[in-house]
């Protein structure tokens, strides 16, 4: 989270007169920030969400001076009423921050939401992240555990029976009521190219444990374990608030395996595609 400060100077003494400091604008107690976005591809952990199409996105962060926060964000989904009837995820994020070993230690949750679907379609994520600087470059490391929940559960024993599950009555299922859990692991790093107004990032996470498609077709990880990676610059537009980005984003997950995961995803399950496969993003967003 973001926390101004106005130090105030120094009065130096001039002629006979005693130096006066002047008055210093203490911290907010309370800081709001924010951002809005336009991405060509809704990529989470390297699978697209958008069934490789346009998404909106934006949310905004509370955050108070003692280190805890809350924050929502949202992005529309693809289209054809996945989770149970929602076109939309909403994350509701509470958490807490605080300095250690000179770097900021972040503990917090996120409860992944689809407003309109079902309530086993919804789950929480607690996250531990530590972050901080190498010389010029902002590194982080996070790992994040959902335990067992119906929406991590592998409900449906592939994607034949996921795309053929009669969600209107809930039958159809291989396993109803499954419940599974979900380990990620990643690190990030960014870098600043310098007189350039570039930056230079790059991410690396791993999956572990989802291992099915669960009702109506929601997942994390649904093969199991996989990789994904990204590279990519960041472009802040001089006097804005706008930053333009690319990224080059991919999984190690097999045609074959995303293939499963097209009913999740896919408008029309039309399995045309990987979803899952290596993409270059665009996104245009805007701070406040």
């Amino acid at each position: 989270m973001k926390y101004a400060f106005l130090l105030s100077a120094v009065a130096v003494a001039i002629s006979a007169v005693p130096a006066v400091a002047q008055d210093t604008a203490a911290p907010k107690a309370v800081t709001v920030s924010g951002s809005v976005g336009l991405v060509s591809d809704y990529r989470f952990r390297g699978v697209s969400q958008s069934d490789e199409n346009t998404a909106i996105q934006g949310g905004f962060t509370i955050a108070h001076e003692s280190g805890v926060y809350i924050g929502t964000w949202g992005s529309n989904l693809s289209g054809w009423g996945t989770f149970g009837g929602a076109n939309m995820e909403l994350d509701l994020i509470a958490g807490y921050k605080f300095p250690v070993a000179g770097g900021t230690l972040d503990v917090g949750a996120t409860w992944y939401m689809y407003p309109g679907g079902y309530d086993n379609t919804d789950f929480i994520e607690p996250y531990v992240k530590l972050s901080g600087t190498a010389g010029p470059v902002s590194l982080t490391a996070g790992v994040a555990y959902a335990p067992k929940q119906e929406a991590l559960g592998a409900w449906s024993a592939n994607g034949t029976v996921a795309a053929n599950v009669d969600y209107a009555n809930g039958t159809g299922y291989s396993n109803p009521g499954a419940k599974g859990d979900n380990l990620y692991i990643w690190g990030d790093a960014a870098a600043a190219i310098p007189n350039t107004g570039l930056t230079a990032k790059a991410h690396i996470g791993a999956s572990s444990g989802n291992k099915g498609l669960g009702p109506f077709a929601t997942s994390v990880a649904p093969t199991g374990n996989y990789a994904d990676w990204l590279l990519g610059v960041d472009y802040a537009v001089p006097s804005t608030p706008l930053t333009l980005g690319v990224a080059y984003v991919d999984t190690n997950i097999t045609d074959r395996k995303a293939a499963y995961l097209q009913p999740s995803f896919s408008r029309g399950q039309d399995g045309v595609g990987s979803i899952a496969g290596a993409k270059v993003v665009f996104s245009l967003t805007a701070a406040f």
